[in-house]
């Protein structure tokens, strides 16, 4: 690059950094809303070791979940995301307004707790890869990654930080990229993809709920609804659809092909998941994976060196978006809840409570490095408790978004709600077999 030759000043290249900038700021992927952001946080680490799971475990036997999944969880998400345009409110505060606050207690004393656990996991996950990565220790790498993110989160605007979160979705590219070191019997994955082999016990049924609770997962609804407002905030003159009739054609057209786009990435990426291990691990004999380190490593001698350092390093950059959503969400559903200012634009001496809630979550994430608990295991089960948390709140999304007193005159089409309640069934059933021996 010109900009590092010899011959070009100071001035020169700070020039050419701000030109650099501007063109970064005006690339269509700046532009992009709250979908994108939201559907990469789904697959974080805990999401990543969960469709690990599912690949070595079942082999190409539970590609079929994502096809599944893909307009289910778009769906939902679509749902959220209009439940915070319309009224200009996030999730937590719409329930409380329409609900007794026996329904909100619950759902967030359940949100925190599974976040605790998706967060403890996730950054636990992320220092035992860096220690791969980098040869650093584990535990000096995930003291790292959480006081980074929480600095981040707390010291940098959100109309900055979020643009760095859009350029780091592209880590998900690295699990397409695998599939390009190994040999993959395509009439197979097309063939299972529509007609699996599976023996329906209480294990599998574990590993669906674990797979749809990870790509549906109560965070990201409480996420993207509160982003959604933010944006809104952020853009002067904007206001709730409710009171701004004509800008909602497009503003809906938007969140539909925003969040549309961005779960069929992330559904995609799944996809893509789940294939490069089983047609890696499972076909070596490799079906139970108990470490972040073994999920990488055990790609190594399989499908060399690259595929091992693509596993390893998507792994640290979808932790990065997904750690911040995960406290993000918390913070935004208590601060709701108990009546706080939030917003990740404020300041933290204007948002106490809002940033209290964000580093609480995030330095609990340094509790499992003390514990006798397997990441990867805590990991695939944090997925399970969120499939099980998700069906009593996507019933209350439903109703939300069903609404006249809520929505005003943008209620969610009858199609989108029969495939939220479809969703509901699908996860409540596979959670109610899990529990249910043989």
């Amino acid at each position: 690059m010109q900009l590092f030759q010899d011959g070009v000043n100071g001035s020169q290249r700070v020039k050419a950094f701000r030109v650099l900038w501007g063109r970064l700021k005006e690339h269509p992927l700046s532009r992009v809303g709250p979908g994108l952001i939201t559907g990469v946080a789904d697959d974080d680490p805990s999401g990543i070791a969960t469709y690990s799971q599912a690949g070595a475990q079942f082999g190409l036997n539970m590609l079929w979940t994502m096809p599944l999944a893909f307009p289910l969880m778009a769906a939902v998400q679509y749902m959220c995301a209009s439940i915070g345009r319309v009224t200009g409110k996030g999730l937590a505060a719409n329930i409380k307004a329409t609900f007794p606050p026996a329904v909100l207690q619950g759902v967030v004393l359940l949100l925190l707790v599974a976040n605790t656990l998706n967060i403890a996991a996730d950054v636990a996950a992320m220092g035992e890869v860096a220690e791969l990565v980098t040869g650093f220790n584990r535990h000096l790498m995930t003291v790292f990654v959480v006081f980074g993110t929480l600095l981040l989160q707390v010291f940098v605007p959100y109309h900055r930080y979020v643009f760095f979160l859009k350029w780091l979705t592209l880590s998900l590219l690295a699990y397409a990229a695998v599939l390009f070191t190994v040999h993959v019997p395509w009439g197979q994955v097309a063939l299972r993809t529509v007609w699996p082999r599976l023996t329906p016990n209480s294990g599998t049924a574990a590993v669906v709920v674990g797979v749809f609770g990870t790509t549906i997962s109560p965070y990201l609804f409480f996420w993207q609804a509160s982003e959604e407002v933010e944006d809104m905030q952020a853009r002067q003159g904007a206001r709730p659809l409710k009171r701004d009739a004509p800008a909602a054609r497009s503003e809906l057209r938007r969140i539909r092909w925003d969040t549309w786009s961005g779960m069929f990435y992330s559904d995609i990426a799944a996809y893509f998941i789940i294939l490069a291990t089983a047609v890696t691990l499972h076909v070596a004999g490799i079906t139970d994976i108990n470490t972040a380190a073994q999920a990488a490593s055990a790609l190594r001698p399989l499908a060399g060196d690259f595929a091992y350092i693509l596993f390893a390093l998507g792994i640290l950059g979808v932790g990065l978006i997904g750690v911040p959503v995960l406290a993000g969400s918390a913070a935004y559903a208590l601060s709701e809840a108990m009546g706080w200012s939030w917003g990740l634009e404020r300041k933290a001496t204007d948002a106490r409570g809002f940033y209290g809630v964000i580093a609480v979550s995030v330095l609990a994430g340094l509790a499992i490095q003390y514990s006798p608990i397997s990441p990867m295991k805590a990991l695939f089960w944090s997925a399970v408790i969120n499939g099980v948390v998700a069906v009593p709140l996507m019933a209350v999304i439903i109703v939300l978004v069903s609404r006249k007193s809520v929505m005003g005159a943008f209620t969610v089409s009858r199609p989108l709600i029969i495939l939220g309640w479809i969703a509901a069934a699908i996860m409540g059933l596979a959670a109610i077999r899990m529990f249910i021996p043989g």
